[in-house]
């Protein structure tokens, strides 16, 4: 099973850069979509709705920021949107699409601009918010998959200047550490099961890509799908936002 996820700085952007004539050919299972930065509404052309994918969408309450899509070709049983948190439900940040014994999600963590204190808070409300909720579905009797941009990173071999971002937001000690007791917990960072690439950045904030590269793009998995990853990649080719595609193959069947 192929799932590819891609924040998109625009969906209507990165299709004009090619990112659907390039999906057309990945022949993936899942496509995850986050950062859409419009509605479900103003995506008239059919290029947005493949003919071979369900397409689910969850938009910001405003139709103008964040918002997340999951692309499938088979049919879930349902589809959820949100996680339950109050503040955070109404900005288009998570979808769901739950099958027999699998999950694959689609998320959007907060991003924070330079120096700015609240946004910060806000946004360690929401990960102490996902890390509850993360141990509280270890419980169900289910696999997940949560593909995004989580706007942070595990380690300094997720950055490619550690001394330049020590202050940066996504690379505070406070979040990293987060992300150590996550992994610690019962998830792994599905890429890093099959590479240990210390050049393997999804995101280039100065938008030049071979300089200050980040891997704030990744595929959280429950620990019971840790020996499905097959492959993980990187698609760094041809940019069509400033992040770039995950590419995950995984020995599951639906």
């Amino acid at each position: 099973m192929r799932i590819i996820s891609i924040s998109a700085d625009g969906i209507k952007n990165a299709a004009e850069k090619g990112v659907f004539d390039w999906l057309g050919e990945q022949d993936a299972d899942f496509i995850c979509i986050q950062d859409l930065q419009c509605s479900e509404h103003d995506l008239q052309d059919k290029i947005f709705f493949p003919e071979e994918y369900n397409a689910y969408f969850f938009d910001d309450a405003g139709g103008k920021a964040n918002g997340v899509a999951i692309y499938s070709r088979q049919m879930p049983k349902a589809i959820m949107t949100g996680l339950g948190f109050a503040d955070f439900d109404m900005e288009g940040r998570y979808i769901q699409a739950d099958y027999e014994n699998l999950s694959v999600a689609c998320l959007l963590a907060p991003r924070v601009g330079p120096d700015n204190a609240s946004q910060q808070a806000r946004k360690n409300e929401f990960f102490e918010l996902l890390s509850a909720h993360l141990q509280k579905v270890r419980n169900k009797r289910r696999e997940f998959i949560i593909c995004g941009n989580w706007n942070i990173v595990h380690s300094a071999a997720d950055v490619q200047d550690s001394q330049r971002n020590s202050t940066a937001s996504g690379f505070l000690a406070e979040e990293r550490q987060w992300m150590d007791e996550l992994l610690e917990s019962g998830y792994v960072d599905a890429f890093r099961e099959v590479s240990s690439d210390q050049d393997e950045f999804t995101w280039w904030p100065d938008g030049e890509r071979g300089t200050n590269g980040w891997r704030t793009d990744f595929h959280l998995i429950s620990q019971g799908l840790k020996y499905a990853v097959d492959y993980g990649a990187i698609y760094k080719i041809k940019p069509f936002s400033s992040h770039a595609p995950v590419i995950m193959d995984y020995d599951i069947e639906l």
